[in-house]
């Protein structure tokens, strides 16, 4: 049987936030913003282990209490200069610190999409733990889409027709998402480098609130929604 394990690169700095502090420590709801995705991760029973993946220089880490995730939760300060490399050495330090093997699966998350839900992740693992590519949550585009000129003025309208929006987490096998993020630069996300390689990931369907914390004022939106949920 394959094993899951998760992994969250966390070694950027968050600048559009517009905070000296990197965006993963950011106060959500009395708790650093990467809280959330932590113990969405941790509290899933497949899940084995959960990587958090820092930059060298990280300071901020120690700063918080993580006690009570001691018996999944694994730091790694291997952080590199981009997503794709804080994954790939994030993949290699893993490892290094426990037995994974070839065909186990990898759920890579964003540490900025703090309201992912135990539900979100169980239909992820479902759907996707006997499929031969793997896959990621992804919601269809309902936005009509425009594509500018350099004036900022609408050059033409895009087709919404089968555009998703891509979520996290992205679930690959550890060799396939290796080998993918070795051999492609230039990619935001790692389903683009398992494209890449000639492979069709399957898209989840998920919904918006599984969305990604960007600007100031995504952090009262996600937590209206994380206090909801503690109500319902």
């Amino acid at each position: 049987m394959s094993k899951f394990f998760a992994l969250i690169p966390a070694a950027g700095s968050g600048s559009r936030m517009g905070n000296e502090l990197p965006k993963q420590y950011l106060s959500l709801a009395n708790k650093p913003m990467i809280y959330h995705a932590v113990k969405t991760l941790c509290q899933m029973q497949q899940i084995m282990r959960v990587f958090i993946v820092l930059a060298p220089s990280d300071n901020d880490w120690l700063n918080y209490d993580w006690s009570e995730f001691t018996e999944k939760l694994i730091v790694l300060n291997c952080g590199g200069a981009t997503r794709a490399d804080s994954v790939l050495n994030g993949l290699a330090a893993a490892q290094s610190e426990l037995t994974i093997d070839a065909n186990d699966w990898i759920l890579v998350h964003d540490a900025a999409r703090p309201c992912l839900s135990s539900s979100q992740l169980e239909k992820l693992i479902d759907e996707l733990s006997d499929d031969e590519v793997g896959g990621l949550l992804a919601t269809p585009v309902a936005d009509t889409l425009k594509r500018s000129n350099a004036n900022t003025r609408i050059k033409h309208t895009e087709s919404r027709d089968d555009l998703w929006q891509a979520q996290t987490p992205q679930m690959f096998r550890y060799a396939l998402l290796s080998k993918a993020l070795t051999n492609t630069t230039n990619i935001t996300d790692d389903a683009s480098a398992v494209e890449a390689l000639g492979l069709q990931p399957k898209l989840v369907h998920s919904d918006a609130y599984n969305f990604k914390v960007t600007y100031p004022q995504d952090l009262a939106l996600a937590e209206l929604i994380l206090k909801q949920r503690k109500t319902q």
